[in-house]
């Protein structure tokens, strides 16, 4: 590993500290939300909040393992015979980093399910998430697999197998974050263009065109997450000494990005199923009274051909 490779750990450091303090604000809303807002829990009120304790949970594992081998590599071991750069080398395997990458591994489990949900929920229907959920299935064997390989004695997350590994892990699962959030974007986009008619026509469908603006779309379709994703992809598979800094915006965005999603469930601006239904509602309105319309202008002519044709026929019958 070269310099370049210990400037972006050492700016990635940072950066996850920071990101990780937006995620404890996001964290804190969400969990204020739960306990003041409410007179009685449901059970979707429990899950979101061990749900979101876990991300919470994970994502500390994550960036704290990170900045304890950073303070290894430059303050404890600096002296070491070969540098920062040979400890970083003989290193990599050890057990607190292996630790990490499967918080990130599980952290990716339970914020892609949460994806696979919310386009569920966008869509109501099985036959749209038939897909994902294959490829969710196929992320999962991927990534025990490249916790293996990364783990093994002598391993490097960056280098060898276990680069290979994880290339193909990662493809996988930021597939589904990019495939996910298009659809949801897709989604919302055609639902929020119906409603927006249908307002505008009939007045119906006020309350739920704020939830297709473009903020509530790049939270709800966790656009942050895919992107920081495909940035880490690409320098990840060229086997970029700068992949670690984009590793550190996708694997916080792992986690804001979801609790995002979570808070605004909480507080009642999330999309819902029965929102889906009221859109699908008002874009059949919609079209039923587009229907009539042209069903009422393609009558006009007809009446008026059939009358010329009368008249027609009585001049006949007198000239007789």
């Amino acid at each position: 590993m070269s310099s370049l490779f210990q400037n972006a750990y050492y700016i990635a450091i940072n950066f996850n500290a920071i990101l990780y303090g937006v995620e404890l604000v996001f964290y804190g809303m969400t969990m204020n939300a739960l306990f003041t807002h409410r007179k009685k829990w449901t059970r979707t009120d429990k899950f979101y909040m061990w749900f979101s304790t876990a991300l919470l949970l994970l994502i500390t594992i994550y960036m704290s393992t990170e900045a304890v081998f950073g303070e290894e590599m430059w303050i404890v071991h600096r002296d070491t015979p070969g540098g920062s750069l040979e400890f970083l080398e003989e290193n990599a395997d050890v057990w607190y980093q292996t630790m990490g990458t499967t918080a990130s591994v599980i952290l990716n489990v339970l914020s892609d399910a949460l994806l696979i949900y919310r386009m569920y929920v966008v869509w109501t229907s099985y036959r749209v998430i038939a897909f994902p959920c294959l490829l969710y299935v196929a992320t999962i064997a991927l990534g025990i697999i490249e916790l293996y390989a990364s783990g093994k004695p002598n391993a490097d997350f960056f280098v060898g197998t276990a680069q290979q590994f994880g290339v193909a892990y990662y493809t996988s699962t930021i597939s589904l974050n990019i495939i996910a959030t298009g659809v949801i974007c897709g989604r919302l986009m055609y639902l929020g263009r119906a409603l927006e008619a249908a307002r505008n026509t009939q007045g119906r469908g006020r309350g739920a065109v704020r939830y297709t603006g473009t903020l509530p779309m790049i939270v709800e379709s966790a656009l942050p997450y895919s992107m920081a994703g495909f940035a880490f992809l690409v320098a990840y598979g060229m086997e970029s000494d700068i992949s670690i800094l984009f590793g550190a915006f996708y694997g916080m965005f792992t986690c804001i990005s979801p609790q995002l999603i979570i808070l605004r469930v909480v507080t009642g601006q999330a999309w819902t199923k029965d929102r889906t239904a009221e859109s699908l509602s008002a874009l059949e309105f919609e079209n039923l009274g587009a229907s009539r319309a042209a069903a009422t202008t393609t009558v006009a002519p007809s009446e008026g051909t059939s009358t010329m044709d009368h008249k027609s026929i009585g001049s006949v019958q007198e000239t007789v």
